[in-house]
């Protein structure tokens, strides 16, 4: 799962990515003009719950992969500003929108006050420009094809022409919830940013943990009204958390009343945007975190694995991570009747623990 950082500077988007991917990779572009990388690990409890009764030699949690866009302001109205940067981010998988709801003298705003409304219309204003500026010359291109009689050429041509006027009126291409599978596979061909799913993230101070303020409340009703998704958090609190060890960060977080760092509500809000869930493998070597769509059948799940677990797919034996915290074993499941034997039709539930019998 890739995600795309946007939003102005000054805003918190470096402390967001050092928090999730750790203070270096926040460095890791090498410098203002390039996207900063990282790969984050997601934090999971349920992790924890079942190394707590399946001894293991490893722990893999499911990760995001991160592309952070530093540099992108207020182009003039040409699009140049996003363009420069966000070639990189137009195949990802989902948009992570930072808006600065925080005060702080130390770290100016760009334009001199705190206004989430207004930065959050800047950001959008270029990444409408940055879809303009490739569906306009694509049409071109598609039209001097479709006149040879390609019939490839003119779905493309039906698609752009339809997304056209959408953008030419400064709108994001996912405010039109009428595109039909075949027309965003297109879409999706093109990188064109606005027709992706958006996470709004309200970047808050340390006095505003739960995002109360008007500043935090404003991006949650602009994410609702535009079908997004919203969260708060401080983002240089969680990139403090993130250097503290195990305990000293369970020791800050409950001095702070908090049950875990706010990257998790973070990451697992992303994975309800994108429709995506957990399952989980478990054994001596390793316990493991896999993630795939909300939907998907025993089969397609061993195929997250391997392609040949999948091929070659018997069956799947299950039970859920409550019933592991409940029972504490696997025999134990096993003999209270709540193992599960799985077939080729079973779709898989969020949660479920799976040993994948498969003969290739």
């Amino acid at each position: 799962m890739e995600v795309g950082i946007v939003g102005l500077p000054t805003v918190g988007k470096t402390s967001l990515l050092a928090a999730l991917g750790g203070s270096a990779a926040a460095h890791s572009g090498g410098g203002g003009q390039k996207p900063n990388l990282a790969v984050a690990p997601i934090p999971d409890p349920r992790l924890i719950e079942i190394t707590r009764h399946i001894q293991t030699k490893k722990v893999i949690p499911a990760t995001l992969q991160l592309v952070d866009v530093p540099g992108l302001h207020h182009s003039g109205g040409d699009g140049k500003g996003a363009n420069a940067f966000l070639s990189h981010v137009r195949q990802v998988d989902a948009i992570c929108h930072v808006v600065r709801c925080f005060e702080d003298p130390m770290v100016p705003h760009l334009d001199g006050t705190v206004n989430p409304a207004r930065d959050i219309d800047a950001i959008d204003t270029e990444l409408v420009l940055a879809d303009l500026a490739v569906v306009e010359p694509a049409i071109d291109r598609a039209s001097r094809a479709a006149r040879g009689n390609d019939r490839e050429a003119k779905s493309r041509l039906t698609v752009l022409e339809k997304a056209l006027p959408i953008l030419s009126e400064g709108l994001p291409l996912r405010s039109d919830k009428d595109w039909s599978k075949e027309e965003m596979h297109v879409i999706r061909g093109y990188g064109l940013i606005t027709a992706m799913p958006v996470l709004y993230v309200a970047n808050v101070g340390e006095d505003d943990l739960a995002g109360a303020s008007a500043n935090a409340q404003k991006v949650k009703s602009i994410a609702e009204a535009a079908g997004g998704e919203f969260v708060a958090l401080c983002a240089k609190l969680e990139a403090e958390l993130a250097e503290f060890d195990e305990a000293g960060r369970a020791e800050m977080l409950e001095s702070l009343g908090l049950a875990e760092p706010a990257i998790g509500p973070f990451a697992r809000t992303l994975l309800r945007l994108l429709g995506l869930t957990y399952f989980y493998t478990a054994g001596e070597k390793e316990v493991r975190a896999w993630i795939i769509p909300q939907g998907a059948t025993a089969p397609e799940a061993a195929g997250a694995i391997h392609s040949d677990i999948q091929r070659g797919f018997i069956r799947a034996e299950c039970f859920s991570v409550d019933d592991l915290a409940k029972h504490r074993s696997e025999k134990a499941i096993r003999e209270a009747g709540r193992l599960r034997s799985e077939g080729k039709g079973y779709v898989m539930q969020d949660g479920d623990i799976v040993h994948f019998l498969f003969n290739v």
